[in-house]
């Protein structure tokens, strides 16, 4: 779906020129607008420019082993979204729900970009449903028993978890010791040869390690922690490639987070429109969509060659910046 020739250069002039239109589109729509479609409670205001921000946020980091949520947590707290509970009459949890369903269904430009990526690997599982490919059936059940923990947990802690756990000082713990963790990992991978150490290829995998992977995966439902650090690491503990664990994180990533996207459509889809305008949810998928794709051809071709440590790096350094904003009152 993608060519391999398609550069990072490319997708930024893209960005750019996506962006220029759907600002001169919000300026006219803002404009053709009558007080009658003005009704109240109007739309709580998210900029055009905001959901822009919000999208790359979300596209970068969804599959890089640094947490999207903790990302697009900070980038909300920072700009101010979810914070003006006047909009809504009910008040400030339901201006919490709103902006965690938005920031959850933007996950949906990156599962695409996944979903064109690894088209491939994509025809190969559904052959594999007809029965016509053994390779891609196998997969397949990997898969589901990779999703199944979280799937579990998930329904069971949803509202624990963004009640205790979605906040600013959760989400800075879990950037510095899943940074902590990364930089670990990283080392014991050096000491028994470095990135391009041997492991199982993909079609490898038995459904007893991806169960593994999958129980690995529920440590991500702590805002910050990184479900691809989580199924990465889980699948280079059970002995996959840094290829293979990268390319199962991704496969299981689309299904993980297809069902948390419909999770939160179905369950906080009206209040998330009735809360901000739909330009501004689709204005974050295309930009969701168009970061995903440069994310992930980097991110491969970036681990093949230099391994985990700079994103162990990076979270602590943005855990220890991030730490006075909040003791500062700023987040």
């Amino acid at each position: 779906m993608f060519p391999k020739g398609c550069g990072q250069t490319m997708m930024l002039w893209l960005t750019v020129c996506i962006s220029v239109v759907l600002l001169d589109t919000s300026a006219c729509v803002g404009a053709a607008r009558s007080p009658q479609t003005q009704a109240s409670p109007p739309p709580q205001a998210m900029s055009v420019g905001q959901a822009v921000v919000l999208g790359i946020v979300e596209g970068l980091t969804e599959y890089l082993p640094v947490s999207s949520t903790g990302h697009l947590l900070l980038a909300e707290r920072l700009m101010g979204i979810g914070a003006q509970p006047a909009a809504i009459p009910e008040g400030k949890q339901r201006a919490k729900d709103a902006s965690d369903a938005y920031t959850i269904c933007i996950q949906a430009g990156a599962i695409v970009a996944v979903l064109g990526l690894y088209a491939r690997r994509v025809r190969q599982m559904g052959a594999g449903l007809l029965g016509r490919d053994p390779h891609g059936a196998r997969l397949v059940l990997n898969i589901v028993a990779g999703f199944l923990p979280a799937a579990v947990i998930g329904l069971l802690c949803n509202r624990l978890i963004k009640e205790y756990l979605f906040g600013p000082w959760p989400v800075v713990v879990a950037l510095l010791f899943g940074g902590v963790a990364i930089l670990a990992i990283d080392h014991w991978r050096n000491r028994r040869g470095g990135p391009g150490q041997p492991g199982k290829k993909l079609e490898q995998l038995a459904w007893s390690s991806a169960l593994l992977i999958g129980v690995a995966q529920c440590l991500a439902m702590w805002p910050g922690t990184s479900r691809s650090l989580a199924t990465i690491a889980g699948g280079l503990l059970v002995g996959l490639s840094l290829p293979a664990a990268v390319e199962f994180s991704f496969l299981l990533g689309v299904v993980t987070l297809g069902a948390a996207t419909a999770y939160d459509a179905l369950k906080h889809g009206k209040l998330m429109l009735q809360t901000f305008d739909p330009l501004a949810l689709a204005v974050g998928l295309v930009f969701a969509f168009l970061a995903a794709v440069v994310s992930v051809k980097w991110m491969v071709n970036y681990l093949n060659r230099h391994g985990l440590a700079i994103f162990g790096y990076y979270r602590v350094a943005l855990a220890l910046l991030v730490t006075p904003l909040i003791l500062g009152g700023y987040l």
